[in-house]
């Protein structure tokens, strides 16, 4: 089957489906609702950028970036990444998270950005392997029970497809 696995900017036609994105009911407390990063990118309109993953027309996902926050908040570390990750249940393990991350990947590139910095919750039942297997590698920090992982850009490439396609509303 081929992939068609695409972004699209979130707007009032496909709000509802974006919302609708559910992740499995074992993770739903290592990730924010949709509605809840929607609400987060209303009140940070100049750094978040929610996108809806589709494979075709089917809504399959969620992701929401950040672009130049002021990381230590003393101006010295400016770091763009990965928000919010949500994959629906049903479409786990069939690469959508990996075109979502490297999506993301893609845009800080064409911003002039190295690095993709992420959270995850660490432990057995939370996403680690996941980005490890991306080659993020744990910085050593957290960033408030979660595990801040950063992937270098310069070195890292895209495994598939061509990611960062967006379609246009």
């Amino acid at each position: 089957m081929q992939s068609t696995l695409r972004l699209e900017k979130i707007t009032p036609e496909n709000l509802d489906a974006a919302t609708g994105l559910r992740v499995r009911p074992d993770q739903e407390h290592l990730v924010a609702p949709v509605v809840k990063s929607l609400a987060e990118a209303y009140v940070h309109p100049g750094t978040a950028w929610p996108r809806l993953v589709l494979d075709g027309d089917r809504p399959v996902g969620f992701l929401m970036a950040f672009f130049d926050i002021d990381w230590r908040g003393d101006g010295t570390d400016l770091r763009s990444g990965l928000w919010r990750l949500n994959i629906a249940a049903g479409e786990q393990g069939r690469g959508c998270g990996r075109f979502a991350v490297e999506s993301v990947a893609a845009e800080i590139r064409r911003r002039g950005g190295t690095r993709l910095t992420t959270t995850w919750h660490p432990g057995e039942d939370g996403p680690g392997g996941f980005y490890l297997g991306l080659g993020f590698r744990p910085t050593g920090e957290t960033s408030g029970s979660q595990t801040v992982g950063e992937l270098d850009l310069r070195a890292a490439r895209p495994a598939c497809g061509a990611p960062g396609r967006e379609g246009r509303a």
